[in-house]
């Protein structure tokens, strides 16, 4: 008798992936009933409760019943919007190869719903890969008939419909064209009249059908961590007979499911390669020759350079590229850009490598202002490359530091105990703390704070660096400079005690005026602290809380300006003679916040927001750095009517928000139907097509261009109507910025903000504003990415602050603002790019949606 010939393949050969289809979900769950909502909320947050087919997703991983534990990470069907049927029809693929399974490993399926803003198991079923009964790879389709018990496990029953026609894809079944047709409309029919009882269910998947079946075969292969130093068998000496040590032939083991994990020691593995340092110290140990100056690179490598020096600060440097920067570095000195790469360059804890390289910066290039940021940061903690840093400053005006003196403060954060430890440097200033704490004019905020650090420190004395050294000589020469460096010094002493011996500092070398200056400030904001936690106790309503600011305005603060005049620490130029209690209210609000008005000296109302329990200096930065932007655009001949009004923290949760008079665009669109309206009320104008002053309307399309592309790079999120403001005068400007780089409470945000009322306004989209708006946005965006290195310095520098959507992520905070950017792009590539984005942002419809359904929530809070 002839033996029947079989072709099959071995699994322990086949290195393909593992795949397999999701088909589909059948059924429905039955529906929740009118009493279960109340009696059950909890069931209402499942859309298949009440949709027949709700969203779901399937995940399917590995799992080793033996060993019990998984063999792979789940991978997840894409999102698809389901309409007829909950239908998928999509491959996935998981990390694992076929030689890699054993028989015990099956498929673990999860089926997921959402419940609310999370997810719930569904269903969940578990289905041997190979088949038991022959030890082959499944192929073909698989379909599951299952009821949700209590525990939401599936349990399945095949369809033996199915099998037939996996015999016939798999060849099993001789095909006729005739009798298939007839055969298939057959079975569409029956799966059409098959109707599954509410509750019951029913998942298909695919295995892959292959030419041959795939059988499940085991190999010997020799075990390689036999022969790695583990903690398993540092100490295991197996030794033949012969005395010969053995290296046994044994099956690939999945371990046991408590102890599955090895642990390998490597003892280099966070070292350097010793190769690659010993290269680099050879090459750089060598003595310089005069030839060595004047080495000068090919057209390729100028290329290179000329590359890296280009890339955006905080760009990682690979070694290839550091030593060729270091290679050139004499050739480099006429480049001020190429400082900072060489300092990255350069193995600052090298005696001798920064012997050199500050040798060579004493003839190096004058470094601009936003490379002089870059060395004030954590990463250079070498003194004389922060005094080099600090020299660069000195050039700079007080108008410019003032911009960046928020940053320089937390720079003085960097300068730690492990910075100042060398008391010998001659760079640092001693100052005796006994002498600074008998100054006179000592408020009790600063006597206290003094006490806790003198508790603390059991010297005199303490050093201070060339940094703050710096900045206090230079605003003790100038107020409106010396005003803010006290509050930011004071407000980041809260978090940073370290500080507190350098504000101590500070008021000790003030005039005698400046000082009593300072301390009004204190007895202003200290009185308008207790203001609020008054009110804020007194659990009344908001016109009882009215009549309580009123009483303490009139009774407590106005007596104060009776005898004296304050400087305001929200804007120094600002002097206040007296306080207006009619023109003061509490906002309703949990906080309950506080709007006060002052008289100041040239007869002006000056209005400011004061509230405790909301820490500012998030909003405090985006505004210092949309100050800076628009002084950047200014410098380049572009005023875009920008309107950075003032923020100051002036402690860990408390701080003041100057106070505006404008309309938000949500009251502008209900009271005055129209923004366009609302400007022909305030400014109207017969002679001209829109009926607005063209000025007017001027100073409206340019204010929407620059906050557009500032609030872009920014990232600004939770933007609606309510926060969108506009200024009788046409100024357009954005206010709470609670959420930046990225960050939205609200699903889908659009990367810029820019509702359709605005387009509007500007006569829609074919209007001459508009195609002013949009020059003007490629004119701005043009300018930031020219300046972006020093806006991405300034971002570095508060990595290590306490700025909630910074703190979260600190590096991919630096990274979002690179982004924004588009480096990779050149300048008409950018320009196209933001081009897009605004064509994007104008038909985009999510926002709308959007603000329909914030408008919505606030009526029912109302």
């Amino acid at each position: 008798m002839a033996l029947k010939s079989v072709t099959f393949f071995v699994s322990h050969e086949c290195d393909a992936s593992l795949s397999v289809k999701i088909i589909g979900l059948e059924g429905r769950n039955a529906y929740l009933k009118q009493s279960q909502k109340y009696t059950e909320p909890e069931l209402s947050k499942k859309a298949s409760n009440f949709i027949p087919n709700s969203d779901m997703f399937v995940s399917l991983q590995v799992f080793d019943s033996e060993s019990g534990r998984h063999l792979t990470i789940p991978v997840y069907t894409r999102y698809v919007p389901f309409k007829n049927g909950r239908v998928w029809n999509q491959w996935l693929t998981l990390p694992i190869k076929i030689n890699q399974l054993d028989m015990s490993s099956t498929l673990l399926l999860e089926i997921w719903e959402y419940n609310g803003d999370s997810r719930s198991t569904f269903g969940w079923l578990e289905t041997p890969i190979f088949n038991s009964h022959d030890y082959t790879l499944k192929r073909g389709r698989e379909v599951f008939k299952f009821s949700k018990d209590e525990e939401n496990r599936v349990l399945a029953v095949k369809d033996q419909n199915i099998d037939l026609i996996n015999d016939y894809d798999t060849g099993e079944l001789k095909s006729s064209q005739w009798l298939d047709s007839a055969v298939f409309s057959a079975l569409e029919e029956r799966v059409k009249d098959e109707k599954l009882p509410i509750g019951s269910f029913k998942f298909t998947i695919q295995h892959k059908i292959t030419r041959v079946p795939i059988v499940y075969t085991s190999s010997e292969v020799s075990n390689p961590q036999i022969s790695i130093p583990t903690f398993h068998n540092l100490e295991r000496n197996e030794v033949h007979d012969n005395g010969n040590k053995s290296e046994p032939e044994v099956k690939i083991s999945l371990g046991k499911s408590h102890d599955s994990t090895l642990f390998f020691y490597d003892p280099d593995q966070y070292n350097t390669d010793l190769i690659e340092e010993k290269f680099r110290r050879l090459e750089r140990s060598s003595r310089e020759t005069d030839t060595e100056k004047y080495v000068k690179p090919d057209a390729k490598k100028r290329d290179i350079l000329n590359s890296i020096i280009a890339s955006p600060p905080g760009t990682k440097l690979t070694d290839h590229e550091k030593g060729l920067i270091w290679k050139y570095r004499y050739y480099l000195s006429n480049n001020k850009k190429a400082l900072t790469k060489l300092l990255q360059s350069t193995n600052l804890s090298e005696e001798s490598e920064i012997k050199e390289v500050l040798d060579l910066m004493d003839v190096w290039a004058e470094i601009d202002l936003d490379d002089t940021m870059e060395l004030l940061g954590p990463q250079y903690t070498n003194i004389s490359v922060r005094s080099y840093a600090v020299n660069r400053l000195r050039n700079a005006s007080d108008n410019e530091l003032e911009l960046y003196l928020l940053q320089l403060v937390q720079s003085v954060c960097f300068e730690c105990t492990s910075t100042l430890s060398d008391k010998s440097n001659s760079e640092f200033t001693i100052v005796d703390i006994e002498h600074t704490n008998n100054e006179q004019g000592h408020s009790g905020d600063i006597a206290d704070a003094s006490q806790c650090l003198s508790n603390s420190f059991d010297r005199n004395s303490v050093m201070i660096s060339p940094l703050a050294e710096f900045l206090i000589r230079r605003a003790v020469k100038n107020f409106r400079l010396g005003n803010f460096f006290y509050w930011y010094l004071r407000s980041e002493s809260e978090r940073n005690t370290f500080l507190i011996h350098i504000l101590e500092s500070f008021r000790s070398r003030l005039p005698e005026q400046y000082r009593n200056t300072i301390d009004d400030q204190i007895l202003l904001v200290s009185m308008l602290r207790k203001f609020c936690e008054e009110i804020k106790q007194s659990k009344e309503t908001t016109v009882k809380k009215q009549e309580i600011l009123l009483h303490l305005i009139s009774t407590r603060m106005r007596p104060l300006f009776k005898s004296k005049t304050i400087t305001l620490p929200l804007d120094p130029d600002v002097v206040a003679v007296d306080v207006i209690p009619s023109s003061c209210k509490v906002f309703k609000s949990s906080l309950s916040p506080l709007k006060v008005t002052f008289l100041t000296a040239d007869n002006q109302h000056y209005s400011f927001m004061f509230k405790v329990g909301d820490d500012l200096i998030q909003d405090q930065l985006v505004v210092q750095i949309i100050k800076l932007m628009d002084q950047l655009l200014k410098n380049e001949n572009v005023d875009l009517k920008l309107t950075p009004y003032n923020i100051l923290a002036t402690g860990k949760n408390e701080g003041a928000i100057e106070f505006i008079p404008n309309e938000t665009m949500g009251s502008t669109l209900s009271v005055h139907h129209g923004i366009l309206k609302y400007f022909q009320q305030c400014y109207p104008s017969e002679s001209e097509i829109d009926g607005v002053e063209p000025w007017v309307m001027d100073n409206f399309v340019k204010s929407c261009a620059g906050y557009c592309v500032i609030t872009y790079i920014l990232g600004v999120g939770d933007r609606h109507l309510d926060n969108l403001l506009i200024q009788p005068d046409g100024r357009f400007f954005h206010a709470d910025f609670g959420y930046i780089l990225g960050y939205d409470p609200k699903p889908f945000p659009p990367l810029m903000k820019l509702p359709p009322q605005i387009i509007e306004a500007f006569g829609g989209t074919d209007s001459a504003n508009y195609d002013k708006f949009r020059s003007y946005c490629f004119v701005a965006y043009s300018i930031l990415r020219r300046n972006a290195g020093l806006i991405i310095n300034l971002f570095e520098l508060m990595k290590t602050s306490d700025i909630p959507n910074i703190k979260m992520d600190p590096e991919g905070a630096v990274l979002k603002v690179m982004e924004k950017f588009a480096f990779d792009l050149s300048e008409e590539d950018a320009t196209v790019h933001f081009q897009n984005l605004i064509t994007t942002s104008v038909n985009a419809l999510i926002p709308l949606v959007i603000d329909h359904l914030h408008n919505l929530a606030q009526y029912w809070r109302v």
